[in-house]
């Protein structure tokens, strides 16, 4: 290949290949997310893997040419002068506009059809409505009409999480699903989740809340069946009559 400025260009595209490499396997190798427990989980963080890989080509392109610019134009002992006169450079504005054209492309179509995927519904789903509140959580299932400061659900059933504020915003994580979701005060927000691994967890809020924020947390149990999940919703309270129905706007007053 023709050289760039003395230097063979072959030279400076395996160079960006090397450090690709060598950073993308230096990025993968920390467990980013930890365990999995849904079926969005392993899309989710195969993107992610993807978007490391991406972002370091980025990083390597941009510190080769670093280097070599730094290299090149160096000031040599004893050079006094001005510099030589830059007009601009065709090829290279082309190159720099459309590679990241490219990459970022790349990236959005591959998230929507993750996206897509992961919140594809299924028409026998779960409804929980989740509310949020300073500085705790509770949930309703309108189908079995009881309500519980435990989040439950049955295994390998997809669950669609109608999500409430009642004070300010919160946000609905658990680590081991992937699935984030804010709850936003005066509209319903909805996260889909299909539990895969039965096991307790952890739900917690990511959306800075206030003082208390650390300690917003509720335990989550994925049932080892549907009949575990239906004998285990037999023992708790019936949903108040305060509460909201479905479909209706999230109350202003607070649960105590």
């Amino acid at each position: 290949m023709a050289p760039v400025r003395g230097v063979p260009i072959g030279k400076l595209i395996a160079a960006v290949i090397v450090l690709t490499i060598v950073s993308s396997v230096i990025m993968l190798i920390p467990d980013w997310n930890g365990e999995q427990g849904s079926t969005a989980a392993p899309k989710i963080d195969t993107l992610l893997d993807v978007m490391i890989v991406l972002s370091s080509f980025v990083f390597s392109i941009v510190m080769v040419m670093l280097v070599y610019s730094l290299w090149r134009w160096r000031v040599r002992p004893g050079d006094e002068g001005d510099g030589a006169p830059i007009h601009g450079n065709t090829r290279l504005e082309i190159a720099w506009t459309v590679i990241p054209t490219v990459i970022v492309l790349v990236g959005a179509i591959y998230s929507w059809i993750v996206l897509s995927d992961i919140e594809a519904h299924d028409p026998d789903r779960m409804v929980v409505d989740v509310y949020g509140q300073q500085y705790t959580w509770h949930f309703n299932y309108p189908e079995e009409g009881v309500t519980s400061r435990e989040l439950h659900v049955p295994i390998d059933r997809q669950v669609e999480f109608r999500l409430h504020s009642l004070d300010v915003i919160h946000s609905f994580w658990v680590p081991e699903w992937r699935i984030k979701k804010d709850a936003v005060p005066g509209i319903t927000t909805h996260a889909f989740v299909t539990p895969d691994e039965t096991g307790d967890y952890t739900l917690v809020c990511t959306e800075l809340c206030g003082y208390g924020h650390a300690t917003m947390r509720a335990p989550v149990k994925v049932e080892d069946s549907q009949g575990v999940f239906d004998q285990w919703a037999q023992t708790q309270e019936p949903i108040p009559e305060s509460e909201p129905k479905p479909g209706e706007t999230t109350p202003k007053q607070l649960r105590q």
